[in-house]
């Protein structure tokens, strides 16, 4: 029992490593930033694997420590951008692991992955609504969605490739 835990953690920490690393080279590639806030979502990646292979507090962990993460490697903890991200990453983060526990083989890498990128950006906009004291910030969500859902899905197949290999790669050890 001793060594699940062990193992539990380990696994925990890897993935927190691999979404910080994405996290701080994603803020390195230039990207035309046509929408103001949009990006890639390469952490995400990470995240939606934690989601389809672990339990939801391992999941919660992984998002949750690679914003913190991320933004003291960035410098951007505790600022505005802080709150969004980290709003935006446990509130996807709860909504793909309900998609994928709660409705079972109903819903694709990529259909989970696209929900908790719409969901992503409905949090932080909410978030960004709240302290500005303006909801008017929420005509913003049709242009982040342009780019939600094009990135959701390449995380989506992404992460549903990794999912499956390492599935195979567990099964060959146990034969």
């Amino acid at each position: 029992m001793k060594r699940d835990g062990v193992y539990r953690l380990t696994n925990i920490a890897i993935m927190v490593a691999l979404a910080t690393a994405l996290h701080v080279v994603e803020a390195m590639i230039p990207i035309p930033y046509v929408v103001p806030g949009a990006k890639l979502g390469l952490a995400n990646i990470v995240a939606l694997y934690a989601v389809m292979t672990g339990e939801f507090s391992d999941a919660f962990a992984v998002s949750f420590l690679r914003t913190l993460l991320g933004s003291l490697l960035s410098g951007t903890f505790l600022n505005v951008g802080y709150y969004l991200s980290t709003a935006g990453a446990l509130l996807s983060t709860t909504v793909m692991y309900a998609l994928n526990k709660l409705a079972k083989g109903t819903f694709s890498a990529v259909g989970i992955s696209v929900a908790g990128s719409i969901t992503h950006n409905v949090a932080q906009l909410l978030v960004a609504s709240l302290l500005l004291e303006h909801i008017g910030v929420m005509f913003y969500l049709p242009y982040l969605l342009l780019f939600a859902i094009p990135t959701g899905i390449f995380v989506g197949l992404l992460a549903g490739k990794i999912v499956s290999y390492t599935e195979k790669v567990r099964n060959k050890r146990r034969v």
